[in-house]
């Protein structure tokens, strides 16, 4: 989709190319008449003929004057680069959501993303770590149904802030590596304390990712039998019945043969 100042030139250009075509239109139709009329005279055809003569003038002016008042506006001004950028992304990735699959490569190319921009930092190993607990609990999400549901949400809202946090200790340690030396040692505590919240809190999420495939397991395991298993077995047995009653069968109708 255009911008507006693209969109205001596009109807300009194109009410300018109308008005010339009905002006060319209503010149053709009143001028036959003019050069014809006195050798041919007047008659009914000469009627339809003025008519649209008419109607060409009539549009042909109409269009001057939408020309006049359009361009009497003045034109919207330029969009900024970066603006139109971040319009073209956002309908890029309007165009890929509405896919199949569009979700999915969508957030892979962001985590991929995230993760090269932390590459080269203390932060990377942590974030690399929550990235495979997070897809391990969002594999199993759809089954952490009942009691286990608060404990989802309390998993994305402490996920959000992990990485949050993970971005904070990035930015601090490029800080570092730019700072005066009378500057480095606050930053460099700074830096310590963040690093040792963020691994606190990505092995806390990993126990609780390991919790949530323990309550999967446990519900998953009934105390008898698995229905399935049942029903396979009893198939097995049925098969085997018949198996040995098909044989019975050919071992009687198999006549007897003389010695």
């Amino acid at each position: 989709m255009a911008d507006e100042r693209t969109r205001y030139f596009r109807r300009l250009s194109r009410l300018r190319r109308s008005a010339r075509r009905w002006s060319v239109l209503a010149g053709g139709l009143g001028g036959a008449p003019a050069v014809l009329t006195p050798y041919a005279g007047l008659g009914l055809p000469d009627a339809a003929w003025a008519a649209g003569a008419g109607s060409a003038v009539a549009l042909a002016a109409w269009r001057w004057i939408d020309l006049r008042a359009l361009a009497a506006r003045p034109a919207p001004p330029p969009l900024d680069p970066a603006e139109a950028a971040a319009r073209s992304r956002a309908r890029l990735v309007a165009a890929v959501e509405r896919l199949p699959v569009g979700p999915g490569v969508l957030a892979e190319v962001r985590r991929v993303r995230s993760r090269v921009a932390l590459r080269g930092t203390s932060a990377a190993e942590p974030w690399a770590r929550l990235d495979r607990a997070a897809l391990t609990l969002a594999g199993m999400a759809p089954r952490l149904t009942g009691l286990a549901e608060p404990a989802v949400v309390e998993a994305a809202t402490a996920d959000r802030s992990l990485r949050d946090l993970a971005n904070r200790v990035a930015s601090v340690e490029r800080a570092l590596r730019l700072a005066p030396a009378d500057a480095r040692p606050p930053l460099a505590e700074a830096h310590r304390a963040l690093t040792a919240q963020l691994d606190s809190g990505v092995a806390a999420y990993e126990r609780l990712v390991v919790a949530a495939a323990g309550y999967v397991a446990e519900d998953a395991r009934p105390d008898a039998e698995h229905p399935a298993a049942a029903q396979l077995t009893e198939a097995t047995d049925l098969l085997h019945g018949v198996a040995a009653a098909l044989a019975e069968l050919r071992a009687v109708n198999t006549p007897l043969r003389a010695p």
